[in-house]
């Protein structure tokens, strides 16, 4: 399905986001404090734009490994990273979020962005990032959900509903994938059961900060 859409990805998640998605992108890379020094994971790398985000940043991380399923999302991406001059920093590997191709503890920030809710088994992809991740490391994971405020809700679940899939199928000409889209975020774990799962694998200092009125949380956490 990923393969199917990754052509008219990044558009339609500018699109339908009216743009926001860049700034939750960039307040993820900014809760990771980087110094410039830093290897970073970003794990569900999609078309490499929280990849492309975290090496541009002033300062960025001085390397980035992007790994996703899909191989046509990545070869959009290696096309970005291509056009920014980024090559000699950023690498793209097919893996599975479930089975990082990463050794122990070898890198110093890790990231997902929108992403883990497609991971078949969630707990061991978080164990994964916590695996790979070094003494102290951190994490950042942006993941939608569904906003608890009584009129956000309503208009929110209305939108993602019967305005989202239209549009999506139209633009993407794939019947399924932006309908997969509100299903896959009303089956994934609330932001409290989320948190529970990221200290389950180990982490500490786990947060959830809800973002454009609690349609996206920004989860962070650090490697003891």
């Amino acid at each position: 399905m990923f393969d199917a859409i990754a052509g008219r990805y990044d558009f339609l998640n500018h699109a339908l986001s009216a743009g926001i998605d860049r700034r939750w992108r960039r307040l993820a890379v900014r809760s990771l404090a980087l110094t410039g020094r830093e290897r970073l994971l970003d794990v569900c790398t999609g078309t490499a734009d929280v990849a492309i985000a975290a090496r541009e940043a002033r300062p960025g991380a001085a390397r980035v490994v992007g790994v996703d399923f899909a191989g046509a999302m990545l070869g959009v991406g290696q096309e970005k990273v291509t056009r920014a001059g980024l090559g000699d920093f950023i690498a793209l590997v097919q893996g599975d979020a479930t089975r990082l191709p990463v050794a122990d503890r070898s890198v110093e920030r890790a990231t997902v962005a929108f992403g883990i809710r497609n991971v078949e088994d969630v707990a061991s992809a978080c164990a994964e990032l916590h695996r790979v991740l070094t003494p102290g490391g951190r994490l950042a994971v942006l993941e939608f959900a569904v906003p608890t405020l009584p009129g956000v809700r309503g208009a929110y679940l209305w939108y993602f509903k019967h305005i989202l899939p239209r549009l999506g199928r139209v633009v993407s000409r794939h019947r399924a994938a932006y309908t997969y889209l509100p299903e896959s975020v009303s089956a994934f774990q609330p932001p409290a059961e989320f948190v529970k799962l990221l200290r389950r694998a180990g982490f500490q200092d786990v947060t959830a900060d809800p973002l454009t009125l609690g349609i996206v949380f920004l989860y962070t956490a650090r490697k003891a």
